[in-house]
């Protein structure tokens, strides 16, 4: 038998120890190059070398020893339950609650503690934290996190991590340094810990949603809110009393439907009727309508410019950009192409057709003709096609065209939405793929205008936005493949204004007529403009951003992914991932679409047993 490779005994200790630690016998653990993750019952770590230097076997050990902590002392109930809506608000407390239960493994066991710091102390240097000199760039919910197991454990912040900590170090203090105290009275306890760290929100004004979103009764001793107890218990008596039907009423299987089909028109008539008020929408309120209370404003939009790929550049100088790019193609085909295929297979799974069988009129089932040979009695059988479940559904690429992409990220952002791209229409799922810059660094002719105008005071957003369209979701992949050449072009990259290109991405997916809508942004930076930023506050892009993202992830039916290179974006997106080199944008990409399609496949496979069992019913003949 060939030998285990050294690495092979050390996978099985930490996956046993994980597993103890957890307290889940049953949870699966892989090892991977790409991001570790936690989803479920499925944990993925870091890939560990073969020759296992010990610094390496450290960070393995402490991600595997979060993951276990999280699954030992975290409750999704309660955490959904305290958890606010904005996308920063719900950063901060992630951040604080992961905190809290590495606290307690690292009280209790002096192993667990090292192992944590290191994989800190990795993750951070990484990141490049320490080379942060001003606060707009050091992610605030980063210094929580360590600020609070300062508190808990008594242990200081990562070298790597400790000049971002210190510049929101005196900031938090002032505003949130009573709350920080009573921490630790309340590490064991999730729901009190929960309660404190929305209050530490609102100190640090992160929550002016929060007030609005604290669950009534939370306060009582009962422990759970009262609305949520309210509609379980609603929900626990309706299936109750549903059940004591069916059973009082099974003599009469067609009553029993007729009774039913009432009791659901009486049910929308209902929900038609509802005031404002009562039961709205999950997402009542249109996106960016309140736009104009944000103080976010655009000198003048007269340089703007919405582009094709095509009017930007040749067709000579597009096939050859193109062909460089199939050329750098070869070297990632295979690890994209299996990651695509993955993605293909799910895909394919939810849109299989199958037939009903033994029906009265349809297709004549030509299998079971043989029975009528043997009995010329028996009826003939036909057969139908079931409905497809699967909903119609259109992606959005939204790329970073910004310089800070040029290079090996660019290039390989192109690769990934060019497989991924082919990918999805042999699926069946329409395909967007999008750029955002500006037509000139510092300001073009924007600024000049305002320079000739006299350099009004607070002129807001000073310079010529350039929004690219690569490929239009109508258009076949085969039309738009040259198109994808144009980000190889020398010149193209320059500033990004990430917030203006949010708006306009979503805006052209909701005049779209397919049901379920993705906008999946790759970026590698904060919003950048030098001209705006020269004449306007420092974090003015930066929050225009924020108030865009909070109100389609808030208000609008676009399911809203992030992927970030080498740049945190979990602090601006509340369903976002970061890497650090581009080579992993493939499968975080896939990974990202893989996870929203395996959710839309439990829910319509939720659905299509539903209409099975009221099908099933319908046919149910009624006995007297």
């Amino acid at each position: 038998m060939k030998p285990d490779s050294p690495a092979e005994p050390f996978k099985r200790a930490v996956q046993t120890a994980v597993r103890a630690i957890a307290g889940e016998h049953d949870l699966e653990i892989t090892f991977s190059a790409e991001p570790p993750a936690l989803q479920g019952k499925k944990a993925r770590l870091p890939l560990p070398s073969r020759n296992l230097p010990p610094s390496e076997i450290a960070i393995v050990r402490g991600a595997g020893d979060a993951y276990a902590l999280k699954l030992a002392y975290h409750e999704d109930k309660v955490h959904r339950q305290f958890r606010p809506r904005s996308a920063e608000g719900a950063a901060v407390f992630e951040a604080a609650e992961q905190a809290r239960v590495e606290a307690i493994g690292a009280l209790a066991m002096k192993g667990v503690a090292d192992n944590l710091a290191a994989n800190l102390e990795a993750n951070y240097d990484a990141r490049g934290l320490a080379k942060i000199k001003d606060r707009a760039d050091a992610p605030l919910a980063d210094a929580v996190s360590l600020l609070v197991r300062e508190r808990l454990t008594g242990e200081p912040p990562p070298d790597s991590a400790k000049p971002a900590v210190n510049l929101w170090r005196p900031w938090i203090e002032e505003r949130a340094g009573d709350d920080f105290a009573k921490l630790e009275s309340a590490m064991r306890n999730q729901k009190a810990f929960a309660k404190l760290t929305r209050t530490i929100l609102h100190d640090l004004q992160l929550g002016d949603d929060i007030a609005e979103q604290e669950p009534e009764g939370a306060e009582d001793e009962g422990g759970e809110p009262e609305g949520q107890e309210g509609s379980e218990g609603a929900d626990a008596e309706t299936q109750s009393d549903t059940s004591e039907t069916e059973i009082s009423e099974g003599q009469d299987a067609e009553g029993q439907d007729a009774a039913a089909e009432i009791r659901t028109e009486m049910s929308d008539t209902a929900e038609a009727q509802e005031p404002d008020e009562g039961m709205r929408p999950w997402r009542p309120e249109q996106p960016f309508a309140n736009q104009d209370q944000w103080g976010y404003r655009v000198y003048t939009t007269k340089f703007d410019e919405i582009v094709s790929a095509t009017d930007l550049c040749d067709g000579d100088e597009l096939a050859r950009l193109r062909n460089f790019l199939d050329q750098q193609l070869q070297a990632m085909q295979g690890v994209v192409a299996r990651l695509a295929n993955r993605l293909q297979r799910l895909l394919l799974a939810q849109q299989n057709r199958s037939w009903e069988f033994d029906l009265e009129e349809g297709l004549l089932d030509t299998a079971r003709l043989p029975r009528i040979i043997i009995d010329p009695m028996h009826p003939l059988s036909f057969k139908r096609e079931k409905d497809v479940n699967f909903r119609d559904t259109v992606v959005t690429l939204l790329l970073d065209n910004s310089g800070s992409m040029r290079g090996r990220p660019i290039m390989v952002a192109a690769m990934c939405a060019d497989i991924l791209a082919r990918t999805l229409e042999r699926c069946a799922v329409k395909t967007e793929i999008l750029g955002f810059t500006t037509r000139m660094w510092k300001g073009g002719q924007s600024r000049e205008q305002w320079i000739s105008d006299g350099k009004p005071a607070n002129p807001g957003r000073l310079n010529d936005v350039r929004h690219i369209v690569y490929k239009a979701a109508d258009e076949p992949w085969r039309r738009a493949r040259k198109n994808l050449g144009l980000m190889m072009r020398e010149g193209l990259l320059k500033e990004n204004i990430d917030g203006e290109a949010l708006m306009w991405a979503h805006s052209r997916l909701v005049g779209r007529p397919e049901q379920r809508q993705i906008l999946m942004v790759i970026s590698d930076g904060a919003p950048v403009d030098d001209s705006t930023l020269s004449v306007n506050s420092g974090n003015y892009l930066e929050q225009h951003l924020r108030r865009v993202i909070a109100d389609i992830e808030g208000k609008s039916s676009v399911e809203l992914v992030a992927i970030g290179i080498g740049h945190d974006v979990t602090r601006y997106y509340r369903r976002a991932v970061t890497i650090i080199d581009a080579e992993q944008l493939a499968g975080a990409m896939t990974d990202q679409l893989t996870s929203l399609f395996a959710e839309e496949n439990a829910y319509v496979g939720h659905r299509r047993d539903h209409r099975e069992r009221q099908r099933s019913r319908s046919r149910t003949p009624a006995f007297v």
